[in-house]
């Protein structure tokens, strides 16, 4: 008689596996790392939950203070989205540890990273909802730290890969619901988004084989009805909620030139200046990087540049 513990339904791998029994098998992103003081940075992190009937959490990352920061000197907060596919990685991460403790220490900001549900046990549109909670949650301020040295006035989202899609949404929703009483959302960072529709743009790859694997892994974590031109995935498709409904005043979209989704990106920064959006928005490329080169290769010369950029972009 067959296991239904070990008798396979779907083979994603190297991503996952899904048995009968509703047992998921991940083979990368799997692995975390504690929470507490960083001693190259000084960054203090904990892990803190978010929404006890989900399980929603999340790690918050604050900076070393020189001394008892008045409440004239509150700091930035930025609400981070792991990248993944909707499917693997997590805020705890040695990938995200690591690079969010440099972010935080470089530009003296105090930063929630969101663990959200992920697919293909939550489907989504649930790591769209997870992280509009998340972030009322933020703006709720009553967490310790949050309620001690975070600014309200100044709250950026930001997020690479499917985190980067998850904060064109959530730019869009606060335009339509309200976040928070004396919540401003400052600025939104994309970096190189996972953004894809049924016909190429641009440049785009016409490979059929590329362009199948890309569509596959979202089919796997959306529902059935999401299709390839869902705006949740195709933000500039017809019918879309248009990009001027952003709410926040800026906007910086980071891409890589040996990136998949790079042109992608090229176009949506495109779609967005013409939209008649008031904001300001900027454009970032890494000539001859890849896809979130800079979580790979932190310590190269285009991920130190990137990082320079994106410090200016949460202090201004």
């Amino acid at each position: 008689m067959a296991n239904p513990d070990t008798e396979i339904v779907l083979d994603f791998y190297p991503r996952y596996r899904t048995y009968k029994s509703g047992r998921v098998e991940r083979f990368i992103g799997t692995e975390t790392v504690p929470a507490g003081v960083d001693s190259s940075t000084g960054v203090s992190s904990k892990d803190v939950v978010l929404l006890p009937d989900s399980g929603v959490s999340a790690r918050l990352y604050l900076p070393p203070l020189l001394q008892p920061q008045p409440q004239t000197h509150l700091l930035p907060v930025l609400v981070y989205f792991h990248g993944g596919g909707f499917c693997i990685e997590s805020a705890f991460s040695p990938t995200y540890h690591s690079y969010l403790n440099s972010l935080a220490a470089n530009a003296r900001v105090l930063i929630v990273s969101v663990n959200y549900r992920r697919a293909p046990e939550h489907l989504l549109p649930t790591a769209y909802n997870d992280s509009w909670e998340a972030l009322r949650w933020v703006a709720s301020r009553s967490e310790e730290w949050l309620g001690s040295y975070g600014d309200s006035s100044r709250v950026f989202v930001a997020g690479d890969s499917a985190g980067a899609n998850i904060v064109h949404q959530l730019a869009l929703r606060a335009g339509r619901e309200t976040v928070g009483d004396g919540v401003e959302l400052r600025g939104a960072l994309l970096v190189h988004p996972y953004f894809w529709g049924s016909s190429p743009v641009g440049e785009e790859t016409r490979d059929t084989v590329a362009r199948s694997r890309i569509e596959w892994l979202w089919r796997m974590a959306a529902q059935p009805e999401m299709g390839l031109d869902h705006p949740y995935f195709n933000p500039v498709a017809e019918g879309a909620p248009i990009l001027a409904g952003l709410a926040c005043a800026r906007v910086l979209v980071c891409v890589a030139s040996e990136d998949t989704f790079g042109e992608r990106g090229r176009h949506y920064y495109k779609q967005l200046v013409g939209s008649g959006w008031g904001g300001a928005v900027e454009l970032l490329e890494a000539e001859g990087e890849g896809h979130v080169f800079h979580l790979k290769k932190p310590s190269c010369a285009k991920a130190l540049e990137m990082m320079n950029v994106v410090v200016a972009f949460l202090n201004s």
